[in-house]
C-alpha cells in the first residue's frame, strides 16, 4: 500500500493537530485499560405512539466492561420487568410499549465496570407523559354588563411542552384579538372591558402539543353581554345620550400581575433563554401598554412586545438585562403600574475539567475541577462511580483538586466530578491509567509514502509506550539518527521531511524504546515531479458578442496519470463540467471555450489540476470590452439665450476608456423625434457648454464612445426652449436659372429651420442691372425663388436676397451677378477646314463666332459629318450623320473612326444651354486607301503528305484596292515551338485558293494569309493542320460556323460516294474537344436514281411510317424515364464512352482514328454537366450564343447534340483509312 502526501502549506497546521494528539492518545484496546463510556442517552419522552424506547449506554475498556444501572439513585434491575430488552456486552436496553408504563419514568444512571474501574454516565431522564385531557365540567353562563371586565379560563391540561392554546368558536374560526380582547400566556382570555357584540354561546379554548400530536378542547363557554340598566327604558331619541352618561368609566386595573401580588414581584430567568414579562389591565375606555426599564438601559438592540403590546419579550438573555422593569397601563381616566425585578441566573458550566491520561510508575497527579454558575454550583468528587472516603483515600482532596504521589498499577481508575445548583448538574470523568509496558508501534510495518518536489512528507510512526519512548529515525543502511535542517521529529513518531527533493527518496526506519523495551518499522519513500500548468492567453482581452479559447498545459509525473483531474473554475466558484447556457461555455477537458462573450463572462479563470499527491493552479484574467454604458442624470444649468450648460454621470467604460461623448439635440418644432449632433466633448469631461439657436424647444442627450463603438443614448434632459431672435444669416448660393430668353428666374438655398431663429420668416428679393443707374427693385417672398419676366436677353444684373422674419432683418446682403435668360446662337463658325492625317483622322480647324452673337454662356461647338460616297466603287450613301462636341472656346478638334478611302462631309455649329446655332457650310473632304480588313475565312480544302490546297474568303472591308494576298506557313509542335515562317506571294488579287507542295509527311503546320492594298497588308486569318504520313489517303475538310439557335445546318460542298467524318466543336473552347461527332458517307450519282425510285414504292413508304412510328413511342418512353429521374441522354453517353485520356499516346494526335482499335474517338463525347473548367481567357458557352440560352439546361448539357435525329450514326469508324483535320477552327 503507497500513502500518497499533499500537505505542503498545512506544517504549522499539522504540528499543533500533533500536539494534540499527544496529549489525548488513545490507547490501543490491546492494552488494559479503564472503562470508558462511548455513548448514551439523554433525556427522553416515552410518547404513546412509539412501540418502544431505547435508552443507550456503550463503553469500551480492557477486560470487557459489564453494565449496572440506577434509577432515581437506586439500584435498577433489567430483569426485573419482562417488557426490558437487553444485548451482549452492552449496557443499551429497549422498553417495549405495553401496557402501563408510567413506572418507567424517573432519572436513570448507567455504571460500566472492570477489575481496574468503574465509568459512571451521566444522568438519563425517561418522561412517560399522560394523554391530556380537559376535565367534563358544566360551565355556567356569564351574564355581565356592557363596559365590564371579563376573564375566560382555560385551565388547560399538562403534557410535553410546547404547549399552543387557541381560542375559537364552534365553526373554527379564531376569536379576534386586540388590545381590548386578549389572551394571557397561560391561555385565559381578557375581556378589558365588554360589549355586546361579544355576547355569544361557543367561546371554545383548545389546546394543543405538538410532540404528542394531540389537540384538545374545553366544553363551550357562554358570555351574555346586556345594555346597562338605566339604559333599557324607552327607545327615545334621547337614549344614546342617556346610555353615554351611565357608561362604566373607570381608569385601569392590572389583572396579571393580579393586584394581590402588590406593585412589584421577581422573575428569574436562565441565562440564554427567553425573558417574557406580562401586564393586562382592564379598564374603561381600553387601557394603553407601555413598558420601560427603570434600573439600566433597555437591550440595545430594542426588545419586542407582542400579543398588543402587553407582553415584553428579549431573547437570547444574559446578566445585562437583568434589572427593573415596569409596565404602565394608561388610559383617559388615570394610569396602573407594576415593576418586575429580573434575575438572570445559569446552570452551571465548567471552567477546568479534570483530564484523564496515561500515566508511568511513580508519576504523580493532579486532577483539578472547577465550575461557575449562579447560584454558585456545589463540586462533588466520586471515584469509580462512589464518592470518595477520605479516610480510605491515600491521596489529597479538596473541592476543586485532587492529588496522588508516586502512582502505582493498582491506582488505575476513574475519577468523576460533579457541579450542581438548582439549574441542572453537569459530569467530569477522568480515566487515570497506570501502565508500565514495551513501546507498541501502531503504523504497519513496511508502508509506501510518496509526495512530490517541494512538498513536505510525513512518515508516521504511531506509538504507544509508558514509560514514554525514545524515537528516532534513519534512512537506507545508515545507523545514525536524522538530524538535517530539513527534517523534524513530532513527540508522536512522525518524521516531517520538508521541501522534498529527488535524493530523498529510499528506505526509512522508525526506532521506539523505553525501560521497558524497544520496537521499529520501516517505510518507503517515492518522490514524484511536480504538477506545472500554464493557461494561454495570459489575460486576453475580448470584444463582447465575440469568442474565447482557454487553453490549459499541463505536465505531471507519469506515475500519477491514473488521478489526474482538471476543473475550472471562475472567480472561486466551480464551472461544471458539461456544456452550460445552451452550449454558450464549453468545457472540453484543458479547454474552456466561450461563445458569444457577455459581460458577466469577465473575470478570473483558474485551471486547477490535482493529482493523488498535488495540485496546481494557473489562471487568467478575460477582460470583456464593450461600448460604454450610457451617460445618466443629464442636468441642465447657466441657461442664457444661446448657451446652455449640460452635465451627466458617465457609465461604466467596460475596460476601453471613452474617447469623446457626442451631445446630440432634438427639437419639437421643424423636425420632431430627430436627433441631430450638437457638438463633441473630450472623453474625460462631462460637462460642456452648448451653443444654441434662438427660436427652438431642445432636449440634448449624450452618447459615449470608445474604442469598441458608441453607447446607447442617455435619457433625454428636460427641455429648454431659446426665445426668437432676428435672423443672423442670409441665404446662399444665389443664381439666375432661366427657361424662356426675356425671363430671369433667381434662386436660392432656403435657409435651414434651425437658421429662421423667429417666426415669419421671408426673403426680400432686390434686384438691378448692371451698370444702369436705376433704383433697386425690390419684393419680399416666402419661397425661395422669384421669376422677373420682360427682361432683355442674357443681360447681367445686380441681385441680393435678404432673410427677414417677425422681430427684424438679417444683416444686409451681398451683392451676386446673374444673367438673364438664354437664347440660341445667331451665327454659325467661319474658316472651316480639314486637315487629313491619315486614312481614319482628320484635324478641323474653324473660326468662332462673336461675344455678342453667342446670346448666351457659350458651351462649345459640334462637329458633324457624314459619308457621302465610297472612293473603291463609287457608290453614293444615305447620309447617316455623326456628330462630336467639344467643350468651351475651341477652334480645332479630331475627328477619328472613319472610313478609309471614302468622300464625306462636314459642318461645324455652336451651342449654348438654349441649343445648337446655325451650321457652317459643309465642307468636303476624301481618306486615302488603308489597309484591308482580316480575310473572312482560311480552309483546309486538301491534305496530303507533302502539299495542301487552302481556300480563302474576301476581307469583309477592303478600305482600298487590293493588290494580292501575302501567304505565310510554319512548322508548329505539342511543345509550342514554331519553326521558320516561309512566305508565299499570291499577286492576283482575285484569287482565293493555293495549291502549297514541298511539306514534310505527317507534320503540323500553322497557315496565315493576309489581304494588301497600295497602303500595305492586314491582319492574317489562321489555321493549323497536319499533313498525311506515307501511303495514307488523303482527305479534305470543309469548316461552317453555326449559330446555336438552328436544329439543323446544311453543307453542300461535299462530293458524292466519298466517306466524312462530322464533327460539331463549340467556339474558343480551350480543349476544341467536340461535343458531337459521327461518320457518314455521301451517296453517289450512280445510287440517286436507285433510291429515288424506292422512295416512291408503297412499301417503303410503310415501312418508313412504321420505323417513325416505332421512333416516336421510343422518344416518348425516354421521356417518361428522364422526368421519373432516370438516365438522360448525356449520361448515357457518358456511360457508352470512357474517359479519352484513357487512349494510347497514338491518339492524342487530335482527329486520327482506326476501326482497329475498337475504342471511341478521343475526345467525343465530354460530359457538360459542369466538369469542364476553362483556362486562360476561355469564355463561356453561353458568350457565343448571341444571348439565347435556351440551348444549354439546367445542368450546362448542350441539348442540340443529343437531340433529334443526331441519334443516328456511330461513334466509331466504318473504314480503314485515316483522316486527318485541323485543330482549330
Amino acid at each position: 500500500m503507497e500513502m500518497l502526501l499533499s500537505t505542503k502549506g498545512i506544517t504549522i497546521c499539522l504540528f499543533f493537530f500533533v500536539l494534540s494528539l499527544a496529549a489525548a492518545i488513545e490507547i490501543p484496546l490491546s492494552v488494559s485499560q479503564l472503562p470508558t463510556i462511548t455513548e448514551q442517552s439523554h433525556t427522553q419522552v416515552a410518547y404513546p405512539f412509539d412501540e418502544d424506547f431505547t435508552i443507550k449506554c456503550e463503553a469500551r475498556g480492557n477486560p470487557q466492561p459489564t453494565f449496572n444501572w440506577t434509577k432515581d439513585g437506586k439500584p435498577f434491575d433489567l430483569s426485573s420487568d419482562p417488557r426490558i430488552v437487553t444485548s451482549n456486552n452492552s449496557g443499551t436496553f429497549v422498553i417495549q410499549n405495553r401496557g402501563i408504563i408510567n413506572n418507567f419514568q424517573g432519572k436513570y444512571r448507567c455504571f460500566a465496570s472492570n477489575l481496574l474501574g468503574t465509568a459512571m454516565s451521566e444522568e438519563i431522564e425517561l418522561i412517560v407523559p399522560s394523554v391530556p385531557k380537559f376535565p367534563k365540567e358544566k360551565i355556567e353562563p356569564l351574564d355581565v354588563e356592557h363596559g365590564d371586565s371579563v376573564i375566560l379560563h382555560c385551565n388547560p391540561p399538562k403534557g410535553i411542552p410546547p404547549l399552543h392554546i387557541y381560542w375559537m368558536n364552534i365553526d373554527l374560526q379564531h376569536i379576534p384579538q386586540d388590545e381590548r380582547v386578549s389572551m394571557s400566556l397561560k391561555g385565559d382570555l381578557y375581556f378589558a372591558n365588554v360589549e355586546e357584540s361579544d355576547s355569544r354561546s361557543d367561546y371554545c379554548c383548545f389546546a394543543a402539543f405538538p410532540r404528542l400530536r394531540t389537540i384538545v378542547q374545553k366544553m363551550p363557554m357562554t358570555l351574555k353581554v346586556s345594555r346597562l340598566k338605566h339604559a333599557n327604558d324607552s327607545g327615545s331619541p334621547n337614549a344614546a345620550v342617556t346610555k353615554a352618561n351611565f357608561i362604566k368609566e373607570r381608569k385601569p386595573k392590572l389583572l396579571i400581575p393580579p393586584e394581590s401580588a402588590g406593585s412589584s414581584s421577581s422573575v428569574t430567568v436562565i441565562k440564554g433563554g427567553v425573558l417574557l414579562l406580562e401586564c393586562i389591565a382592564e379598564g374603561l375606555p381600553t387601557p394603553h401598554l407601555s413598558w420601560v426599564k427603570v434600573t439600566g438601559n433597555m437591550p440595545k438592540d430594542e426588545p419586542e412586545t407582542e400579543n398588543f403590546g402587553k407582553i415584553l419579550k428579549i431573547d437570547q438573555v444574559t446578566a445585562a438585562d437583568e434589572g427593573t422593569y415596569q409596565c404602565t397601563a394608561s388610559n383617559a381616566v388615570g394610569r396602573a403600574r407594576h415593576e418586575f425585578h429580573v434575575h438572570v441566573e445559569e446552570p452551571p458550566q465548567w471552567l477546568k475539567k479534570p483530564e484523564g491520561g496515561v500515566y508511568s510508575m511513580g508519576a504523580n497527579l493532579v486532577l483539578l475541577c472547577e465550575a461557575i454558575g449562579n447560584p454558585e454550583p456545589s463540586i462533588q468528587w466520586k471515584l469509580n462511580g462512589m464518592p470518595i472516603d477520605g479516610r480510605t483515600f491515600r491521596g489529597r482532596v479538596s473541592t476543586r483538586e485532587i492529588s496522588l504521589t508516586n502512582l502505582q498499577l493498582q491506582d488505575s481508575a476513574v475519577f468523576q466530578c460533579e457541579a450542581t445548583n438548582k439549574h441542572g448538574t453537569i459530569l467530569a470523568s477522568a480515566n487515570i491509567n497506570v501502565l508500565n509496558i514495551a513501546p507498541l508501534i501502531l503504523t504497519p510495518d513496511g508502508e509506501n509514502y510518496a509526495t512530490v518536489v517541494g512538498y513536505s512528507a510525513f512518515l508516521h510512526c504511531d506509538i504507544f509506550a509508558s514509560p514514554a519512548a525514545d524515537v528516532r529515525w534513519t534512512k537506507d543502511d545508515s545507523i545514525e539518527p536524522l538530524s538535517a535542517f530539513h527534517y523534524e521529529l513530532y513527540k508522536n513518531g512522525t518524521l516531517e521531511i520538508r521541501d522534498t527533493k529527488k535524493e530523498d527518496s529510499g528506505s526509512y526506519a522508525c526506532w521506539a524504546a523505553n525501560s521497558v523495551g524497544k520496537r521499529a518499522i520501516t517505510a518507503n519513500l517515492d518522490i514524484r515531479d511536480a504538477t506545472k500548468l500554464v493557461v494561454t492567453p495570459k489575460n486576453p482581452r475580448v470584444l463582447k458578442s465575440h469568442s474565447i479559447l482557454l487553453k490549459c498545459q499541463a505536465e505531471y509525473d507519469s506515475h500519477l496519470k491514473h488521478s489526474f483531474k482538471l476543473s475550472w473554475r471562475k472567480d472561486g466558484g466551480e464551472l461544471p463540467a458539461n456544456s452550460t447556457e445552451g452550449g454558450r461555455i464549453i468545457l472540453d477537458r484543458d479547454t474552456l471555450f466561450i461563445s458569444s462573450v457577455l459581460l458577466e463572462d469577465q473575470g478570473i479563470y483558474k485551471c486547477v489540476a490535482s493529482t493523488a499527491l498535488d495540485t496546481a493552479e494557473a489562471e487568467a484574467q478575460l477582460i470583456v470590452l464593450d461600448v460604454p454604458d450610457p451617460p445618466e442624470d443629464l442636468q441642465l444649468s447657466e441657461n442664457q439665450n444661446r448657451s446652455v450648460r449640460l452635465s451627466w454621470k458617465a457609465g461604466a467604460s467596460h475596460n476601453s476608456p471613452v474617447n469623446e461623448s457626442i451631445i446630440e439635440f432634438e427639437e419639437n418644432h421643424w423636425e420632431p423625434e430627430t436627433w441631430q449632433e450638437l457638438i463633441r466633448v473630450p472623453g474625460n469631461d462631462t460637462t460642456a457648454l452648448l451653443p444654441l439657436a434662438p427660436y427652438v424647444n431642445y432636449q440634448f442627450r449624450v452618447v459615449s464612445v470608445n474604442a469598441v463603438g458608441r453607447s446607447q443614448p442617455s435619457k433625454p434632459s428636460l427641455r429648454y426652449a431659446t426665445p426668437p431672435a432676428a435672423p443672423d444669416k442670409n441665404p446662399e448660393n444665389i443664381r439666375v436659372e432661366a427657361s424662356e430668353p426675356n425671363e430671369m428666374v433667381m434662386k436660392w438655398e432656403p435657409l435651414k429651420p434651425m437658421e429662421r431663429n423667429g417666426p415669419g420668416l421671408e426673403y426680400k428679393v432686390s434686384w438691378r442691372q448692371r451698370g444702369v443707374e436705376t433704383d433697386w427693385n425690390e419684393e419680399l417672398v416666402k419661397k425661395h425663388s422669384l421669376s422677373v419676366r420682360n427682361v432683355p436677353t442674357f443681360v447681367p444684373y445686380e441681385i441680393k436676397v435678404q432673410a427677414v422674419n417677425n422681430l427684424g432683418s438679417g444683416p444686409e446682403p451681398n451683392i451676386t451677378i446673374g444673367y438673364s435668360g438664354e437664347d440660341v446662337p445667331d451665327a454659325a463658325p467661319a474658316g472651316v477646314s480639314v486637315e487629313v492625317l491619315n486614312s481614319t483622322l482628320v484635324e478641323v480647324f474653324w473660326v468662332g463666332i462673336p461675344r455678342d452673337r453667342v446670346r448666351g454662356h457659350l458651351r462649345g461647338y459640334k462637329v458633324n459629318w457624314w459619308k457621302t460616297r465610297s472612293m473603291l466603287d463609287g457608290k453614293r450613301h444615305h447620309p447617316e450623320k455623326h456628330f462630336l462636341t467639344f467643350v468651351g472656346e475651341r477652334n480645332y478638334g479630331m475627328i477619328p473612326g472613319l472610313e478609309p478611302f471614302s468622300e464625306f462631309r462636314l459642318t461645324v455649329s455652336a451651342f449654348t444651354s438654349r441649343g445648337d446655332g446655325p451650321e457652317s457650310s459643309p465642307v468636303v473632304f476624301k481618306t486615302p486607301e488603308g489597309v484591308p480588313e482580316q480575310p473572312r475565312f482560311l480552309r483546309i480544302l486538301n491534305f496530303d503528305k507533302d502539299s495542301v490546297t487552302l481556300s480563302w474568303g474576301l476581307p469583309k472591308k477592303a478600305n482600298g484596292h487590293l493588290t494580292g494576298y501575302i501567304l505565310q506557313y510554319q512548322i508548329i509542335n505539342e511543345t509550342h515551338e514554331v519553326g521558320a515562317v516561309s512566305n508565299v506571294s499570291v499577286a492576283n488579287h482575285s484569287a482565293l485558293s493555293w495549291h502549297l507542295a514541298g511539306l514534310s509527311p505527317s507534320t503540323k503546320y500553322k497557315f496565315y494569309i493576309k489581304a494588301c492594298t497600295a497602303k500595305g497588308c492586314g491582319k492574317a486569318a489562321t489555321e493549323e493542320g497536319l499533313t498525311l504520313a506515307q501511303g495514307s489517303k488523303g482527305s479534305g475538310r470543309i469548316s461552317d460556323a453555326v449559330k446555336p439557335t438552328p436544329k439543323f445546318q446544311p453543307s453542300e460542298a461535299l462530293e458524292p460516294g466519298t466517306e466524312y467524318t462530322i464533327r460539331l466543336v463549340t467556339k474558343n473552347w480551350v480543349d476544341n474537344n467536340s461535343i458531337f461527332e459521327d461518320v457518314i458517307e455521301t451517296r453517289g450519282r450512280a445510287y440517286a436514281g436507285i433510291y429515288e425510285g424506292i422512295s416512291t414504292q408503297g412499301w417503303f413508304i410503310g415501312l418508313m411510317c412504321a420505323i417513325a412510328l416505332l421512333t416516336l413511342l421510343l422518344l416518348t418512353v425516354c421521356f417518361v424515364r428522364r422526368n421519373k429521374g432516370g438516365k438522360y441522354s448525356v449520361k448515357e453517353k457518358e456511360d457508352l464512352h470512357p474517359d479519352p485520356e484513357a487512349q494510347s499516346i497514338k491518339d492524342e494526335i487530335f482527329g486520327e482514328y482506326s476501326d482497329s482499335d475498337e475504342k471511341p474517338l478521343k475526345g467525343s463525347l465530354q460530359s457538360l454537366n459542369g466538369d469542364i473548367k476553362a483556362t486562360g481567357s476561355a469564355d463561356s458557352l453561353v458568350d457565343y450564343g448571341e444571348g439565347e440560352h435556351g440551348m444549354f439546361n439546367e445542368d450546362g448539357s448542350f441539348i442540340g447534340a443529343y437531340s433529334g435525329s443526331k441519334e443516328k450514326g456511330s461513334v466509331e469508324s466504318t473504314g480503314s483509312s485515316t483522316a486527318t483535320f485541323p485543330l482549330h477552327a
